[in-house]
């Protein structure tokens, strides 16, 4: 048969379904994908025109972007616990006064927590507060608490990493202002160190672990604390094979739970692939950190379920058709049946890039404005 009119097409629809599903993995990474322009409008062919399809679209000229799709959970930055502090010169700990309730965010110089009405401090920092700071002390640490005092206004000393009598005299003036006996010297009972403001998730271990309420007896090293950072971040899975459409820097869209689009960048990206504990699904994935331009405008409850856009390509003002109007030629490849005057023929077309229910088509004579034939619904 001749590639000007056409016969049935019933059986070559059918052998297509396989071959355009193919052809979608491929080149869409068998992922949703997002249209940027308008939905194509579709005219209805008069019954009984032989070899026609009952239905056509047209053939338009689109932005087309291969986004990809996937289900995220609404969270909070890396959870980390706090545990209680020793005393200066050791002791068994005391009675828990006071604690930042759940869902709290602690600042900087915040109460974290009070023994024996003794407040602990939030203070920025990656080092952990292992030890009693003194005139005479050398070492990260030391650098870590004199840039949190420079940054709270207490001044007059070199911030480095030696604990000086200026340091100390720092020390002093920002125990005056907390009503603190002013001995110069700070340790794991008076500040806690966390990398900036902290979430209070719950209390105590966390994960099932033991519960503590104010009123219970403390032992230093005990879990008082389960935090995550305060950003409200999306986390996600993919299969490790596809880490390469959602990179550091990746821009993204999140759809939360009220409908609200706020965009965002693929922040964090795993370096591990671990299998999850669906006994059904065994492919290696890694976790995706999605964070928020503005995260002031997140709203929603932790483990919301969201969908997350991962922008990709984006090819500007291509000619397109519905994915379904693709027919598998006799030679191979794949055409379309172009409609015009009551006539049916097919044009062979170059498929280019997948986009939510239709493709990027090329072809001699493929104009924009044309009808193609598409099954029928």
């Amino acid at each position: 048969m001749s590639r000007g009119e056409t016969g049935a097409r019933p059986p070559r629809r059918r052998r297509l379904v396989l071959a355009v599903a193919a052809v979608v993995t491929v080149a869409g990474g068998g992922a949703a994908v997002t249209v940027l322009a308008n939905p194509d409008s579709r005219d209805t062919v008069p019954a009984g025109s032989p070899g026609l399809s009952s239905t056509t679209a047209s053939v338009t000229r689109v932005d087309l972007s291969d986004s990809t799709r996937r289900d995220g959970t609404l969270g909070h930055l890396g959870e980390r616990r706090i545990n209680a502090g020793a005393a200066a010169g050791g002791g068994a700990g005391g009675t828990l006064t006071w604690l930042a309730p759940t869902g709290s965010v602690v600042k900087r110089n915040e109460r974290v927590y009070e023994i024996d009405g003794r407040a602990v401090r939030l203070m920025y920092g990656a080092e952990p507060m292992y030890r009693t700071l003194k005139t005479g002390a050398k070492g990260k640490d030391v650098r870590q608490w004199e840039e949190n005092l420079a940054a709270l206004g207490y001044t007059g000393f070199d911030v480095d990493e030696e604990y000086t009598a200026k340091t100390a005299a720092a020390v002093e003036r920002w125990q005056k202002s907390h009503d603190l006996r002013r001995t110069g010297t700070v340790g794991p009972d008076q500040i806690a160190f966390a990398g900036s403001a902290v979430r209070v998730k719950e209390t105590g271990a966390g994960s099932g672990g033991d519960r503590i309420a104010v009123g219970d007896r403390i032992t230093p090293g005990s879990p008082v604390l389960t935090v995550t950072g305060s950003e409200r971040v999306v986390g996600f899975r993919i299969p490790a094979a596809e880490a390469g459409s959602a990179r550091a820097g990746t821009r993204a869209h999140v759809t939360l739970p009220d409908g609200t689009r706020l965009p965002g960048k693929v922040s964090a990206v795993g370096r591990t692939a671990t299998v999850g504990d669906d006994p059904q699904d065994k492919t290696p994935k890694i976790d995706i950190t999605v964070s928020f331009d503005d995260p002031d405008k997140v709203t929603g409850v932790d483990q919301s379920p969201v969908t997350v856009e991962l922008t990709g390509e984006t090819r500007k003002d291509v000619l397109s058709v519905p994915v379904n109007a693709l027919l598998a030629l006799p030679d191979g490849g794949f055409g379309v049946q172009v409609v015009e005057n009551g006539r049916a023929r097919d044009v062979e077309v170059e498929l280019g890039m997948f986009g939510q229910g239709r493709v990027e088509v090329s072809g001699e004579g493929l104009r924009e404005g044309m009808k193609v034939g598409v099954p029928s619904a």
